[in-house]
Order: C-alpha cells, then structure tokens, then sequence
C-alpha cells in the first residue's frame, strides 16, 4: 500500500482546523490529531479524516498563549522551555515565511536533534509526518504551517539525554541491539521523563556508523527490528513501546529532506531513542505472536482506523513503510493490546 499525496484538500483543511488548537494538553500529553490525519491522507483514507477528528476532538485544547516572541538573539534560553510554545511555533512560522522550509530544517536540525527525547518523542515524530506531507505532496500553507508547529514543539519540549553510558559489545544487527537493551530499575514507578532519567547504559550499535548511506540502512534496519520486535514484546506498554519504531521512523522520513552531512547523528539519536523506549518500558519475557491467515497491507490499515486509536494509526502507518508479513502482523498486534478511540 503505497503513500498517496492528498489530492482532495481534506489534509489541508484538517491541518487548518487543528492549527487553532495546541500542541499539547492537561500541560503534558500530546495532541496527537495532526499526525493521525496526515497518515490517514497519506495511506488513501482522505475520507475519514474528519469523521476521525470528530471523535477526537474532545482531546483538544486551545492554543496556548504567548509569552514572549522568540530571536536570533534569545533562542537559547527559550530552548527546552514548554510554557514558549506559541512563542517557538510563531518564530517558525516566521522563518518558514522568509526561507525555502529545507533550509530552516537543515539549520534547526542539528540544533533540535540532541533534544529529540522530550515530549516522549513525539515532536520529531510530528515533524517527520510534516516532513513527508511537503516531500510528496504541494507546499501548501497550511502543510507549512504545520512544519512549523511540529518544530516549535520539538523547541519547547527540547530535552536532551544525559549521563548515558555506552555498554560495550559487538551487535551486528538493530535487533541484537535492542534485544541486549537493560531494563531501568523500578520500571512501574512514574511517567516518561521519570523513566529516560533512569536510562543509564545503552548498547552501541550505531556507534560505529560514519557513512551517510550507511546511517541510511541502518534506520531503515532499526525501524523494522522495532516494529517486528513490537508484536512479541508490546505486551509490555501497549501506547509507549510503538514509539520505539515511530520515533527512529520520523527520522528516516526525513532524511531526504537533510543534508546528508546530518545523516549519521540521525541515525544516533535515533538508536538511542529507541533503545531508551525500550529500556524503560519492554517486557521481562516476549510472547510469541502469529497473525492469522495472509495479510493485506490496505486491509491490516483499514483495521487500524477503525480502531481509531491515535498510536495504533501511527504504528500502522509505520509497518505498511516497513511492508513486510512480520510488520504488518506488529501492526495488528497493537489492534489487539490497545484501547479503541471513543
């Protein structure tokens, strides 16, 4: 099931109803309403996308107010600074007005990346949805509004992860390295960011990468482990342990969009993403699953919206990129451990 750039001004009038509300809400879970959409869109399903915000909406709340306006000159201080949310998304806005929006990715990239864990990844998974949208489809306003809001979120919620050892050994593949993942200590106790503090030592498995094509594959390779690894392990944490994929998947998507010289810190930031997700939320023991019968790619993401679940779209939209049996089995698995939208 191929992407297929919306035609039909449904993701643009969707993106334009949701820009009047905030990136967040009750001060801490993420309005997740424009990445579903531009899943939706983008996998053929344009026609649901309103009767899908519709049961959403109760999730919504207002743009946030301003603080102050953001600078060339105060960025700094504003960085990582939730209650600047409106102020971040506006000096975006800003800057995608007055230059090719490549541009502002390429020199926002590098600064926002070492902060990719704040709002439990999802700000760079919001931006790798927008990203995608502008590489396949038109640059249409409110497609670049939306690039902007996805940044500004990712400024506001910038938090970077440190005190993280590097464990040694030799793991060839993404998923020898996120089975060798430890667990943190007290793995009940606590919301997201208490968790990534716990994080302590992580496997090097993309340490080694210098190659820009290289770092390439190896997202590629560590979205499928994690999608696949989803299925026999999402019994751990239904919602959270989707992101281990989603996250390092934002990524990938928008690679092309990068200089290539910002390819191999990617892929690291994105390994240590997923491995953290991992660390703080993968089971003590997997399950052994096997989806039922042949699947279909159309199929297995129609089963998705009707879930309505905003992380099992997602997920699905994520496993129809990786493509193969194994994926879109994850897929269906997290149909199965999560609670349906409404």
């Amino acid at each position: 099931m191929d992407h297929r750039s919306d035609t039909t001004g449904t993701l643009d009038e969707a993106l334009q109803r949701l820009h009047g509300t905030g990136p967040e809400r009750l001060g801490r879970l993420t309005n997740h309403a424009p990445m579903a959409v531009e899943a939706l869109a983008a996998r053929g399903q344009a026609g649901a996308v309103h009767r899908w915000l519709d049961l959403y909406a109760p999730k919504l709340e207002e743009f946030p107010a301003s603080v102050a306006p953001v600078t060339e000159a105060n960025w700094p201080e504003a960085l990582g600074d939730p209650r600047r949310a409106a102020d971040w998304i506006a000096y975006f806005e800003r800057q995608i007005a007055e230059r090719p929006w490549r541009d502002v990715l390429a020199q926002w990239w590098p600064r926002l990346l070492p902060g990719l864990y704040g709002g439990a990844t999802h700000p760079v998974i919001r931006v790798g949805h927008a990203v995608r949208t502008l590489e396949e489809g038109d640059a249409t306003g409110p497609r670049l509004s939306e690039l902007a809001h996805g940044l500004g979120y990712w400024a506001a919620r910038h938090s970077p992860l440190a005190g993280v050892s590097v464990l040694p050994g030799l793991h060839r593949t993404a998923a020898d390295g996120l089975d060798a993942v430890p667990p943190i200590a007290n793995r009940a106790d606590g919301g997201f960011p208490a968790r990534l503090a716990r994080v302590e030592g992580l496997p090097a498995w993309a340490a080694a990468v210098d190659d820009p094509e290289e770092a390439r594959r190896g997202l590629a390779e560590l979205v499928r482990a994690a999608t696949h690894r989803y299925a026999t392990h999402g019994h751990g944490e239904a919602t959270m342990l989707v992101h281990a994929a989603t996250a390092p998947n934002a990524v990938l998507r928008a690679l092309p969009a990068l200089p290539r010289a910002l390819w191999v810190p990617s892929l690291r930031a994105a390994w240590t993403a997923s491995a953290a997700v991992t660390a703080m939320y993968a089971p003590d023991e997997p399950v052994a699953y096997e989806p039922v019968g042949e699947l279909d790619a159309e199929e297995v993401f129609a089963r998705a919206l009707a879930h309505g679940d905003e992380h099992v779209i997602k997920f699905a939209d994520t496993a129809l990129d990786v493509g193969d049996g194994s994926a879109l089995g994850a897929a269906l698995r997290a149909v199965e451990l999560s609670v349906p939208l409404g």
